[in-house]
């Protein structure tokens, strides 16, 4: 059985047929660690087979790992994924607070677990996916206090098991959105 792919409404149960590289579900990862051992292509597949949350859900401090850069050459993956998975690596994950209205807010934690800082806040609300025809929740930078290479960041997640989120950065450039990385988050 497959997990079908999901626009924005939940869907009831689950199809037995998916679009063509989704993840079958008795491989559907559970943890961090199961995302950083897939390849970008797997990575993608999977997003887009996993559903949009709800933003109350992702309330809170989510554990974060970044997974793949996508403008890096192949040979420096292996080393990427050694370094982002180190336990000093610096991005420690986002912490998420829903609002009213449909919306919220977040932050990046980065330099530790005990008292981190807290850069570079985001606005938090479900619109269409960059990825394709589904909705994810957004996180946009676009806010005064961040530096203007941050404010150009886009940001979205959907989730792909409860409390495990995977996440698209795209840099707008030119007016339009490049896909940078993949990253994880995870409930505590």
């Amino acid at each position: 059985m497959l997990i079908a792919p999901q626009t924005g409404a939940p869907q009831m149960g689950f199809a037995t047929s998916a679009p063509a590289g989704a993840v079958p579900l008795s491989t559907q990862p559970a943890s961090l660690d199961d995302f950083a051992a897939l390849k970008p292509a797997a990575l993608a597949a999977l997003y887009s087979g996993a559903r949009t949350p709800v933003l109350r859900d992702m309330d809170g401090p989510l554990v974060g790992r970044m997974l793949a850069i996508t403008v890096l050459p192949r040979w420096m993956f292996a080393f990427l994924r050694w370094f982002a998975g180190w336990r000093s690596f610096p991005w420690r994950g986002k912490t998420f607070k829903a609002g009213d209205g449909g919306r919220g807010e977040g932050i990046n934690r980065v330099f530790g677990d005990e008292n981190p800082r807290r850069w570079f806040r985001f606005d938090t609300f479900v619109a269409p996916s960059r990825a394709g025809a589904f909705d994810a929740v957004q996180l946009d930078y676009d806010n005064p206090g961040n530096p203007g290479f941050i404010r150009a960041i886009k940001d979205e997640v959907r989730e792909v098991a409860p409390g495990l989120y995977l996440g698209l950065a795209y840099l707008m450039w030119r007016g339009r959105p490049r896909l940078m990385l993949y990253f994880g988050l995870q409930k505590r």
